[in-house]
């Protein structure tokens, strides 16, 4: 199995996207963390895993809380020692137009996706042997977007550059880091959209499950991947190709 013996964290673990990578690593022989604002959901991916036979711990964390982050690092060092495999999958989003969007709004989109995978890398990179790993989720808005959205483009574009300067920064420590931009994705994120519940945003048939983007995630997180480094993995059913 790619990840026996493995100690991986998830942010957003506790639904959609990050739940499935959660389980599709404790299926590989991974111990998994599973980080969630939500403790409750967290804590049904965690059941899910043991159910399972797999191992796993929840962890409850404000990702855009330097204090919490370090908390959440802390419990999967104290638990297993290390951490070989960061998921940074946490995000949210606003649909408003920029004029009517408040300050803070636009600061909290950018602190939970953007500012949170800075502080995970910073807080777990030091606990993360030679050989580990990052996966960075991203978003095809980082390359076509749409009205409404602007601090999720932001935020997701931000984490592209961040990702590439990053992999060129751990190159030394031995830490790949890459992203994974998902098209649409059969998650309640993509189905509370009002950009899609009005069509304004099409989707054009093409939806992903999450399990499709647990194993993109997976396999950039594998050693079968050790020479992929710093780049973006669109995995968007062709969605790009046809905008």
């Amino acid at each position: 199995m790619r990840f026996s013996d493995k100690v991986c964290l998830v942010t957003g673990g506790g639904s959609g996207i990050g739940k499935a990578t959660c389980l599709r690593l404790a299926s590989e022989g991974a111990k998994v963390l599973v980080v969630d604002l939500k403790e409750d959901a967290a804590r049904q991916s965690v059941d899910a895993i043991r159910q399972r036979r797999g191992n796993a711990e929840a962890a409850k964390a404000d990702v855009s809380d330097a204090g919490q982050v370090r908390a959440a690092v802390k419990s999967a060092v104290d638990r297993w020692g290390r951490i070989d495999v960061l998921v940074n999958d946490a995000a949210m989003m606003t649909f408003k137009p920029l004029v009517d969007l408040e300050d803070a709004e636009f600061d909290r989109v950018l602190a939970v996706n953007l500012r949170s995978v800075f502080l995970f890398c910073k807080y777990a990179a030091p606990h993360m042997p030679p050989g580990s790993a990052v996966v960075n989720v991203s978003s095809v808005h980082a390359h076509e977007t749409e009205p409404g959205v602007a601090p999720y483009a932001a935020s997701k574009g931000g984490m592209e550059a961040f990702t590439r300067a990053l992999a060129l920064e751990w190159r030394p420590r031995k830490i790949r880091i890459n992203c994974v931009a998902p098209g649409a994705v059969d998650t309640p994120m993509l189905w509370n959209n009002p950009n899609v519940k009005s069509g304004r945003e099409t989707v054009g048939g093409a939806v992903g499950a999450p399990e499709d983007l647990a194993a993109a995630i997976c396999f950039l997180a594998s050693d079968e991947a050790k020479f992929v480094k710093g780049t973006t993995l669109i995995a968007d059913g062709a969605r790009l190709d046809v905008l």
